[in-house]
Formats: C-alpha cells, sequence, structure tokens
C-alpha cells in the first residue's frame, strides 16, 4: 500500500484492567493489512489496578515499528477516556476499539474505505460474540448475546447484508465530525455511543453497517459478571432516554414491560383469580421461548450445557435490563 495515497489513522482505545486481553487486540492491530507508518493505537487507561499497563509496554518494545502511546484517563470511565483519545490524536480518521475487542486483518482498511466512499459518516460492522474462557456459564453467555430473543433486532449482532442502522458497536469517523457535532457525553457512563449516533442522525448524519467489518468481542464470562453489566446498560440507557425519548426501540422496549407486566400480575394475583391465570400464563409462554432458545443452540452447537445456560443468560439480560431500565426512569444518577 502506497502510504501517500492512505489518510492517517488513529485508533482510540478506553481500557480499565485488561491485561487478559489487552495483548489480544494489539496483536490484531499490528496484523492489519493497512499501512502500519499510518496508524497510531492511543490507549486511554482509567488508572488500571492489574497488570494492564505493563502488557501494552512489553508489547511497544517488541513492536517498535507500531505507533502506541498510553494516556491517563483519571475520570475512570470511558466516554471521558474517549474524549480524551480523541484530543490526543492526529490522524484524519478516527477508529474506536475496545479492549474486548479483536479486530479482523482488513478492518481499518474497509473502515476507511467506506468513510472515503461517502456510504456513512459513522461505520461499523458486525461483532463476532466469543466466550472469553472455555467454560460452560461463559459459552452459554456468549450464544445468548448474539441470539435474536436475547437482543432483538441488534443488526450488528448477526447482519448479513449492508444497511443503514441506527447505532453501530464501535464506529469510524473523519475527524471532522467532532467538531460538527461535539464529542461524546461524559453524563452517561454506558450508552455514549448510542447517544453520539443519536446527535449524527439529528444533525443529518448516517450510521452505515457493512457485514464485511467484522470484530471479535469477548463476551462477560459468569452470570454474575453479565447480570452487572446489563443492569448499567438498562440504567443508563434509561437517562439517555430521559433527554431523547423518540430514540427507544422496541428491542428496548419489551424488557421493562415485560418486568412491568410480571409486577402488576404479581400485585394483582394476590386478590383476582384471573390474575393468577394471566401471570401463569404469561411466565410459561416465556419459559418455553427461552426452552426453545437453549434446544436451538444445544442441537446446532452440540452442546447439552447450552440447553440450560442459553435460557438462563437471556433471562438474567432481560430481566436485569429490564429493571434497570425501569429503575433508571424513577432515580436521576
Amino acid at each position: 500500500m502506497n502510504d501517500q495515497n492512505v489518510p492517517q489513522v488513529s485508533i482510540i482505545v478506553p481500557c480499565y484492567n485488561e491485561q487478559g486481553t489487552i495483548q489480544l487486540l494489539l496483536d490484531a492491530i499490528y496484523e492489519q493489512d493497512y499501512s502500519r507508518s499510518k496508524i497510531e493505537v492511543i490507549i486511554a487507561d482509567g488508572l488500571s489496578t492489574d497488570h494492564t499497563k505493563e502488557e501494552i509496554s512489553k508489547f511497544v518494545l517488541s513492536h517498535p515499528d507500531l505507533n502506541i502511546r498510553i494516556i491517563d484517563n483519571p475520570k475512570r470511565i470511558i466516554p471521558a477516556g474517549l474524549n480524551r483519545a480523541i484530543k490526543s490524536a492526529e490522524g484524519d480518521i478516527i477508529i474506536r476499539l475496545d479492549a474486548h475487542s479483536v479486530p479482523e486483518p482488513d478492518y481499518v482498511t474497509l473502515c476507511v474505505s467506506g468513510l472515503e466512499k461517502g456510504k456513512g459518516d459513522n461505520i461499523g460492522g458486525v461483532w463476532d460474540i466469543r466466550p472469553v474462557e472455555d467454560f460452560w456459564q461463559a459459552k452459554s453467555i456468549s450464544e445468548a448475546a448474539s441470539h435474536k430473543f436475547g437482543v432483538g433486532d441488534a443488526s450488528y449482532r448477526y447482519a448479513s447484508e449492508p444497511q443503514i442502522v441506527d447505532t453501530v458497536p464501535f464506529g469510524s469517523f473523519y475527524r471532522s465530525l467532532f467538531d460538527k457535532i461535539g464529542l461524546y457525553d461524559e453524563t452517561l457512563l454506558t450508552n455514549e455511543d448510542y447517544e453520539f449516533n443519536v446527535r449524527l442522525i439529528k444533525n443529518g448524519g448516517k450510521v452505515w453497517l457493512d457485514p464485511r467489518i467484522r470484530s471479535v468481542y469477548y463476551s462477560r464470562s459468569t452470570f454474575s459478571d453479565l447480570a452487572r453489566q446489563y443492569w448499567r446498560y438498562g440504567y443508563w440507557k434509561a437517562q439517555m432516554i430521559r433527554r431523547y425519548p423518540n430514540t427507544l426501540r422496541w428491542r428496548q422496549a419489551v424488557p421493562p414491560l415485560f418486568v412491568l407486566s410480571l409486577g402488576v400480575l404479581i400485585l394483582f394475583s394476590v386478590s383476582f383469580h384471573f390474575a393468577r391465570i394471566l401471570l401463569m400464563f404469561e411466565i410459561t409462554i416465556y419459559l418455553c421461548l427461552l426452552l426453545a432458545a437453549g434446544i436451538g443452540v444445544s442441537t446446532k452447537k452440540n452442546n447439552a450445557s447450552a440447553l440450560i445456560g442459553v435460557p438462563i443468560s437471556i433471562a438474567i439480560m432481560h430481566i436485569t435490563w429490564g429493571c434497570a431500565f425501569i429503575w433508571g426512569l424513577i432515580k436521576k444518577p
């Protein structure tokens, strides 16, 4: 690739205590088919307490031909880290990645090509979600996180056709876009990507998903970690909906409505027989759907543990997200 014909790219990565996966990300960036001399990597570290910085430093010493910089993120939240990295970036194009992600070798090339062809103002791709450990809970969670019953119509989990979408998990942008619509909102601890894309679309921009742009994303490894993750997602989604109520999608509305319906039916079933019947009917239908998802994954993957693990994972995702969303509407941060 002729260096004179390609734009400078800044890959920005927020991270905190990612010693287990940061090496995988850096290896993947190093193996990109884009000109290495035109890539800089800026890692905004939230004052990690593990060996993340040591792992990065070792990589820098052994790969001197890749420009990698570590900057501190004293606020220790993702949007603040992203903003500090953007302000430090020197590239014409910004590509946001995550310390849990591993981009395919043509990831940068395809992002840059899409931007240059005017496909969108924010261009991203599809997650290939994998377990971080070879453990039944971790494998079940990764299957649930890409199952349509688990995540609804989130196209970036399974899309096979290029399309306009409301968000992509990461993104690539011309640097000038941030001058036009601003940086990431640091009052949102999660959902900063979605909120940024809402502003982009409101300003006439377009979010484009190209399924050829792929990255591996390592999901949570235990049910407790999954519950904490989805509680955080649901709570901060509610805070965003306070500002942009017309951005609520059906996939986001169903879990809190389901939780509310269960609560109402449980309350009324104390006094009304009909409410008890409706409650049992709703629970039975939901359990059947969960079981069907488990059977489908178990059969397809020839994995008996998925029969139980996938339904548990999906139920945790739905219920914790739904409860957190309701709590977020009641209580401001």
